[in-house]
């Protein structure tokens, strides 16, 4: 029987068994990512940059494309190297630091994951009380909302993260695993990693994740409601301008907490009689690399006040090199 001492390290799931395969599926990650690190790198630019922008919203967004790059940048950086190399391992220091650590690198491949995905939900929903007073509290907007506020928020999100990723690796890789050293994903995710442990000793860590969904919901509760008095506030606003306007601001909101929320419990709490690594593979893309890649995408389409903001750092740029 091996135990946590005697593994130095963990195999991930190959993408493809044949060589042509795995450079491809090499190359369509390589894309994802850098469209990625793009759009969430000019979105932090250009808020940053434009002082029009530094308003509540415009704030949150900058940390989510913060939250969106690490994220990212936890699974891709690896998953792209194994498939690059034709490898499967990830040394055990590795793993432990891709669940554990908060916005560090530890090495050249290796980001933080965990804190990441739990601290970007919390923005999310924090996202959604600033459309509601944004919409519902027009005259409040400033008092509720001011700088002071949206500080102590975000601060709480990324702290919340932290304690939360710290308390699940931390418990995670205190269970003995008795399976074995092989993971069925792309990059070390804890339930995969509670399939190798001792059927005697994970249920303490299910209670955890159990625990942390019921947060997770109670988050996406207040989200819900939120959106309940907004839609309830745009449809007595008599001007369908602005109805347009507002609903095409907090449908993609809406949408992408909705992809989020549904893959990321669906991934932590399905039962194992419906596992499969087909299946888990196609969940964990769904909660890990399509919001960070789209998100950009969703919040800057339709926004005039980003584009026009985008277009004029840009004219700005090239004004200082001619």
């Amino acid at each position: 029987m091996s135990n946590s001492s005697s593994i130095t390290e963990f195999l991930l799931l190959a993408f493809a068994d044949t060589r042509e395969l795995q450079l491809l599926h090499f190359w369509l990650l390589l894309g994802i990512y850098l469209a990625a690190l793009l759009g969430n790198g000019l979105i932090i630019t250009t808020v940053a940059c434009d002082h029009h922008l530094h308003t509540p919203m415009y704030f949150f967004l900058l940390n989510l494309s913060l939250l969106d790059l690490g994220s990212i940048s936890t699974t891709l950086p690896k998953a792209m190297a194994n498939s690059f190399w034709d490898t499967r391992s990830i040394s055990y220091q590795g793993c432990v630091a891709q669940l554990s650590f908060f916005f560090f690198f530890v090495s050249a491949e290796f980001f933080f994951f965990v804190v990441l995905i739990t601290a970007e939900y919390c923005l999310l929903t924090i996202m959604a009380y600033d459309r509601y007073v944004a919409i519902c509290k027009p005259l409040h907007y400033g008092t509720l909302l001011g700088s002071r506020a949206c500080v102590h928020m975000a601060a709480a999100a990324w702290g919340t993260g932290f304690l939360s990723s710290v308390l699940h690796t931390a418990n995670t890789f205190s269970l003995p695993p008795c399976q074995g050293n092989a993971l069925d994903q792309f990059f070390c995710e804890i339930p995969q990693i509670l399939k190798l442990a001792c059927s005697d000793t994970y249920l303490k860590e299910i209670c955890l994740l159990v625990v942390s969904a019921c947060l997770f919901f109670g988050c996406f509760v207040f989200i819900m409601l939120s959106y309940v008095q907004i839609f309830r506030a745009v449809l007595r606003t008599p001007s369908e301008q602005g109805q347009h306007k507002a609903f095409s601001t907090c449908l993609p909101h809406l949408a992408v907490v909705s992809l989020f929320v549904s893959t990321a419990i669906f991934a932590y709490l399905k039962p194992l009689s419906i596992s499969s690594p087909s299946l888990d593979l196609v969940v964990a893309v769904l909660y890990s690399v399509v919001p960070p890649a789209v998100n950009p995408l969703i919040y800057s389409m339709r926004n005039k006040e980003l584009k026009d903001a985008l277009k004029k750092l840009f004219e700005h740029r090239l004004f200082l090199c001619h």
